[in-house]
């Protein structure tokens, strides 16, 4: 049988925590920014998130080395 293959684009876009969840950076950070000030929006932009419990699934297929 062989070998599974990681998903490339995947890999760039997660990486797996010490406690075995999965991370990820936040969209909508890159352009149009000035519209994008008011109530802490950026701040809360800059933190990383965590892939739900729901989505592991489906992230564990695309990334079956980790």
């Amino acid at each position: 049988m062989p070998k599974m293959k990681t998903n490339r684009t995947a890999a760039k876009r997660f990486k797996i925590t010490s406690s075995g969840k999965l991370k990820y950076r936040k969209s909508k950070l890159n352009h149009l920014l000035h519209k994008k000030r008011r109530g802490g929006r950026l701040r809360r932009m800059r933190t990383e998130g965590e892939v739900p419990p729901s989505e592991m699934r489906r992230m564990r297929k695309l990334l079956p080395g980790l």
